[in-house]
């Protein structure tokens, strides 16, 4: 009795073929349009957040020659098309305030406008 006969063995598997078949089913779903579009934004606002993260203080250091080291003061977007960051300079820099707008568009997202003390500097 301690051993299980080759039909018991037979109907484990099966079940547990079963039990891994319904798993992957379940586990690959497909998602729905309003699921795919809320994915989308998520990933859209993250890239907006990296891209403006980086390639802001960049610009703001060139325009300055003051390299950014607070945190960003205010951010405005529509989480779709911009993100727009605002600085306020430390003691010791070349700016007092600086806004830099990522913009997207068809071939990605670039640096559309950039104002440093009320000047605007990028406009395009």
């Amino acid at each position: 009795m301690d051993e299980l006969s080759n039909a018991q063995k037979m109907m484990i598997a099966v079940v547990f073929v079963f039990g891994i078949g319904f798993f992957l089913v379940g586990s690959n779903k497909e998602q729905s349009d309003d699921d795919k579009k809320a994915a989308a934004m998520i990933r859209d606002r993250a890239n907006m957040n990296r891209i403006a993260g980086k390639k802001c203080p960049q610009l703001i250091e060139k325009h300055t020659g003051s390299q950014i080291t607070s945190l960003v003061s205010n951010t405005k977007t529509d989480n779709s098309s911009y993100l727009t960051y605002e600085y306020k300079g430390d003691k010791g820099d070349n700016f007092k305030d600086a806004s830099c707008t990522l913009s997207a568009s068809d071939s990605g997202f670039h640096i559309t406008r950039l104002v440093i003390d009320g000047k605007e500097v990028v406009n395009k």
